[in-house]
């Protein structure tokens, strides 16, 4: 938001300094950004004369021209079109600053001609963006006086960062408010007188079903006023000053008129060309799918049937509280216009706008909440200044729809500034301070009633009153003071205290953790199984605009980063929810890792990277929050698509999933320019039962046994279609008592028999109560036998 020092004073009777209203916007909250002195940046320029004017004799489109600055004339080389004799210029001297660039001007030579000045366009001293030509001032413009003095932009330029819950400050208005409120000055009266039309409007609002439909919360109220015989020229001085001053271009009188009182009142206006809308109403309306509209930007916009239009017989004629059409749109040989003043939902507006990526100084202000109850103060000025700048005259007012009901009050006390703001204050200060922002105040014992202003629909509950207070009160003014020293309780739950445990278990396996976002790519939602992508509506990034399906999605973004920057060992998890749907029980929490490495060092040997150091890791995350990975079971179908289906495996407890690992398969790699190979696991923690064992602070007893172990090797003959953990877990099943541990140590496949292969086990023999004797021994041999041939149909090899 920008405005003038010139321009705050309108609303705001102060002798405070410029530097003083800065430092007291900030501390209210309106953060100034820049303040920039007008005259100390344009004091080099002076108003001169072209007092020659010729065409360049080394070029056609180049002029050579004689300026005087009233003292002296300089010989002038201009490729404006616009340049003539006798015409007042801005003239900058050598030595100048050219504000837009920072050039200091010097002599030069253009196309074998002397250029000793220079004539000024808007752009070049950064009154506007207008650069096709040069500044032309009124033939009665003094010269050789100083530009900005004779223009009244001798004055300081103030720019502040607003918060979106002040939409009232962007409005001249609003922030001599909150300066008034805070002592710096005496808020101006502000009642136009409202005028009387002299005859019915031609043409009336409609707003489109009744008051509880949707057309109808999207445009509450909206009112209108019709001109005749007016004229539609350029604006007065003091009109194009004040819109020059903040940036703004001077277009016509009538649309300047709209401009000028969105900045000054924050009140967005729309004037159409009367005889370009013909006959019949303008109706408030969503659009149908299938209609667009040419607008004043000169861009067709297609439009849905959840966008606010205003149409009449003829078609949309305006994108509601966004931008007028350019069919209708108000020109300089108008002499009937129809103004349109109205109250737009900003969710409404906000929506649209997104939607067509279109933003006006209207839709930022509507989107901001505007203030409801000011639109007939907005009609009346504006019907005083058209009729005063452009004449004629204005018909009686239309109007349709009701207006917004007053804000509830708000149950206040005052004791709560004490709590919630470290300060204490009278009661009566508080009171003076909110009646000042324009609150009222009905006073009761305990507590108090007190009802926002109609242009603060940002205050919603008590702690909004006590942010006021403070605000004028100053937050630089709050003593500084100690806490309390409080005893910090952390309570973990048990599905946290585990997902601790399982981080520290990979981070002791070399993985380092990552965070990234719950949202990833549609492709790669796609890739890792959402058959249906949920789509972001306000993505913060076009590509990232899609709930991620799993964990695994940005961990292999991860991978590719790393490898674009030349890492090769690449150890990685994340722990986080994953999404099918937005329902709560539609979403799960997971923990994700991938490693990627060509060879891993070792101290005999390098080995390559394989599935098994991924179930080892899994393994490892599993046992440390308590769950025997033992008694899951290993599985090769049903795999997500994602997974390589020979190099990976799911991990099962009886009908349920509890996760995936293995190799990421290798289409999915090269499609999104990965090297390979990537292996990755999947775990869902909600679905690992909780450790049966109770917690307590007492240890266990150590049980300590000298009696030996006894290690025997078995070689069985199967059929290839059974795992390893199939055999595995008959070794054990033989005798849960004795047999602690069995391990796979050779696999054997022949070329007779390709369907067969023979698997050598090693299993040790725990006895806890006495020494086992052969007989013993050739018992459990014989059980362990007999049990992996039940499972398999193999045979103990011979």
């Amino acid at each position: 938001m920008k405005f003038t020092f010139s321009w705050l004073r309108d609303h705001l009777e102060t002798s405070a300094t410029p530097q003083a209203i800065a430092d007291s916007l900030t501390a209210l909250g309106l953060e100034v950004e820049a303040m920039t002195d007008k005259a100390q940046a344009l004091k080099d320029f002076v108003i001169g004369e072209v007092t020659e004017c010729g065409k360049h004799p080394n070029a056609d489109k180049l002029s050579l021209c004689k300026v005087s600055d009233g003292n002296a004339t300089f010989q002038v080389v201009c490729g404006a079109p616009n340049v003539r004799q006798g015409l007042k210029i801005v003239l900058a001297r050598i030595g100048a600053t050219i504000p837009r660039n920072g050039m200091v001007l010097e002599k030069g030579v253009i196309r074998g001609m002397e250029s000793q000045a220079m004539i000024c366009s808007a752009y070049e001293l950064t009154l506007g963006d207008d650069h096709d030509g040069i500044i032309e001032l009124p033939s009665d413009a003094p010269v050789g006086k100083n530009y900005a003095a004779w223009a009244g932009l001798d004055d300081v330029l103030f720019e502040i960062k607003l918060t979106p819950n002040r939409g009232d400050c962007l409005g001249v208005r609003g922030i001599a408010r909150d300066l008034a409120a805070a002592g710096l000055g005496a808020l101006k009266p502000f009642a136009p007188s409202a005028v009387k039309g002299d005859f019915a409007s031609p043409i009336n609002w409609v707003i489109e079903g009744n008051t509880k439909d949707a057309c109808a919360v999207a445009c509450p109220v909206v009112l209108g006023r019709y001109f005749k015989g007016v004229k539609n020229q350029p604006s007065p001085a003091w009109l194009k000053q004040k819109l020059q001053s903040v940036g703004l271009k001077s277009i016509s009188a009538l649309v300047d008129i709209t401009n000028y009182l969105s900045q000054d009142l924050a009140r967005p206006l729309h004037v159409f060309s009367g005889k370009k809308l013909g006959a019949g109403d303008l109706t408030m309306r969503f659009a149908k799918n299938g209609e667009s509209l040419l607008a004043l930007d000169e861009q067709t916009y297609d439009l849905r049937d959840d966008m606010l239009v205003i149409a009449n017989g003829h078609g949309v004629q305006s994108l509601a509280g966004i931008m007028g059409g350019m069919d209708s749109g108000c020109k300089l040989d108008d002499d009937e216009v129809f103004l349109e003043v109205a109250y737009f939902n900003p969710m409404t507006i906000a929506k649209t706008g997104r939607a067509l990526n279109l933003l006006s100084d209207a839709r930022y202000r509507f989107e901001r909440g505007v203030d409801p109850a000011g639109l007939m103060a907005g009609l009346d000025r504006a019907t005083q200044l058209i009729l005063e700048i452009c004449g004629g005259t204005a018909s009686t007012i239309t109007t349709a729809g009701q207006p917004l009901p007053a804000k509830p009050a708000i149950n206040f006390n005052p004791q709560i500034i004490k709590t919630l703001g470290g300060i204490d204050l009278p009661n009566d200060t508080i009171a003076q301070k909110l009646t000042a922002l324009g609150f009222t105040i009905d006073k009761k014992k305990e507590s108090w009633l007190v009802t926002p202003p109609t242009w603060r629909g940002d205050i919603e509950n008590d702690h909004c009153l006590v942010e006021e207070v403070l605000r004028l009160h100053g937050f630089d003014n709050i003593p500084e003071c100690p806490l309390p020293r409080a005893v910090a309780t952390r309570v973990v739950d048990e599905t946290g205290r585990r997902i601790m445990v399982m981080r520290r278990a990979l981070a002791m396996r070399g993985f380092y953790e990552t965070v990234t976002w719950s949202f990833t790519t549609e492709q790669l939602a796609r890739d890792f199984g959402a058959t249906e992508v949920i789509t972001l509506q306000n993505p913060i990034h076009s590509d990232m605009n899609s709930l991620r399906p799993s964990v695994l999605c940005n961990l292999l973004l991860a991978v590719k980063n790393n490898q674009d920057r030349g890492f090769d060992d690449i150890n990685l998890f994340e722990q986080g929810l994953a999404f099918r749907g937005v329902a709560p029980d539609e979403q799960w929490r997971a923990i994700a890792g991938v490693r990627y490495a060509p060879t891993q060092l070792h101290w005999q040997k390098n080995l390559p990277l394989d599935s098994f150091v991924l179930k080892a890791d899994v393994a490892a995350a599993i046992a440390a929050i308590g769950f025997n990975p033992d008694n899951l079971q290993i599985k090769q179908d049903a795999l997500p698509a994602h997974f390589h289906p020979g190099l990976a495996a799911s991990l099962n407890l009886g009908r349920d999933t509890i996760g995936y690992f293995g190799a990421l398969h290798p289409a999915l790699l090269q499609h999104h320019s990965v090297d390979g190979p990537v292996f990755g696991f999947e775990l869902f923690i909600d679905k690992i039962p909780a450790s049966r064992a109770q917690s307590t602070r007492t240890r266990p007893p150590l049980l300590l046994n000298d009696l030996p172990r006894v290690t025997r090797d078995f070689a069985f003959v199967v059929d290839k279609k059974h795992s390893a953990a199939s055999i595995i877990a008959a070794v054990k099943k033989s005798d849960k008592k004795y047999i602690t541990a069995a391990t796979i140590f050779d696999i054997y496949a022949d070329a007779k028999t390709p369907e067969k292969q023979s698997v050598a086990v090693r299993v040790t023999i725990t006895p806890d109560d006495k020494t086992l004797s052969d007989g013993d021994i050739k018992n459990l041999s014989d059980k362990i036998i007999a049990e992996v041939i039940k499972s398999t149909g193999g045979e103990l090899r011979q």
